[in-house]
C-alpha cells in the first residue's frame, strides 16, 4: 500500500472528525483488516457493567471499569478478575436479557461494517468482554473473526471466573495487539494495511500497531493517539476519511 502524504497536527475535517498524521481522502481498498473493540465501540453499552446490575453491583463494578478504561489501573487482567468475581451467581438468563434488551450496536456499525466488506476487508472483533455478547454478535453482522473472555458458567449461574481458552486466560491489550497481528498474518495482511478501532485504554495496544488507528467516543489518551478520532454521530463517520469511489 502506498503511504499517505502525513500531517503533523490534529485538524477538524467536519465537525466531531478529527484526524492527525494523514491526509484524507484515503482508499479502504488500501487496507485488509479492520479490528473492532466491543464494549463502547462496536455497541452501546459495558457488558460487564449491566451483568453486575443483577447482582446488586453495578456501581462497585462499574467504577473499576471507568478507571480501567481509563488507564488509571495498569493490570487489565487483575481488573477484569476482580470484576467477573463480582458476578458470581448470576444466573444465565441475565445474560440473555443484557443481550435482549440493553445491547444495541452504536450507530452507524452495520454501514461501517458492511462498507468494509464490500471493499474487501476482513472483520474482527477483539474484545476485552464476553463470548456470550461477542460470538452473537460475530454471525449477526457476519463478521469473520471473534476473540472474547468466556465467562464459567455451572448449573445456569455465573462462578465469577474466566475460563481459559486455546489462545490463553485473558483477551487484554497486549492479547489484542497479537490477535490483529496473527490476523494480519492469517490473510496475508502487512499491519499498515489494517484498521483498529477503539475507545479505551486497553485498545492502545492494538491501535499503534496497525496503519490506522480510529478512536471512536474515546477517553481523552487514546483520542489524543488515534489518527481519526469520532467524537460525534456514529462509527461509520470513518468513511468520510476514505474516498467516496470505494
Amino acid at each position: 500500500m502506498t503511504s499517505p502524504q502525513t500531517i503533523d497536527c490534529p485538524r477538524e475535517l467536519s465537525p466531531g472528525l478529527v484526524v492527525r498524521g494523514i491526509t484524507p481522502p484515503l482508499a479502504l481498498r488500501d487496507f485488509k483488516l479492520i479490528a473492532f473493540d466491543m464494549d463502547s465501540t462496536l455497541i452501546n453499552i459495558e457488558c460487564v457493567d449491566e451483568i453486575a446490575d443483577a447482582a446488586g453491583r453495578r456501581a462497585e463494578v462499574a467504577a473499576i471499569t471507568e478507571a480501567a478504561m481509563r488507564g488509571e489501573i495498569s493490570d487489565y487482567k487483575e481488573s477484569l478478575r476482580r470484576r467477573v468475581a463480582m458476578l458470581e451467581g448470576v444466573r444465565e438468563e441475565h445474560l440473555a436479557q443484557v443481550y435482549r434488551a440493553r445491547l444495541r450496536l452504536n450507530p452507524g456499525a452495520a454501514e461501517l461494517v458492511l462498507a468494509c466488506k464490500a471493499a474487501g476487508l476482513k472483520v474482527l472483533l477483539v474484545s476485552g468482554g464476553f463470548t456470550y455478547f461477542a460470538d452473537r454478535l460475530r454471525d449477526r453482522l457476519a463478521l469473520d473473526f471473534a476473540r472474547s473472555n468466556k465467562l464459567e458458567i455451572v448449573d445456569g449461574q455465573l462462578t465469577g471466573r474466566i475460563l481459559p481458552q486455546s489462545w490463553g486466560d485473558i483477551c487484554d491489550g497486549a492479547m489484542k495487539r497479537q490477535t490483529v497481528l496473527r490476523t494480519c498474518s492469517l490473510i496475508g495482511c502487512d499491519p499498515d494495511q489494517a484498521i483498529a478501532m477503539g475507545d479505551g485504554a486497553n485498545d492502545l495496544e492494538m491501535m499503534d500497531a496497525v496503519g490506522l488507528s480510529v478512536a471512536y467516543r474515546a477517553k481523552p489518551s487514546v483520542r489524543e493517539q488515534a489518527k481519526v478520532a469520532i467524537d460525534l454521530g456514529g462509527l461509520d463517520r470513518l468513511l468520510e476519511v476514505f474516498d467516496s469511489v470505494d
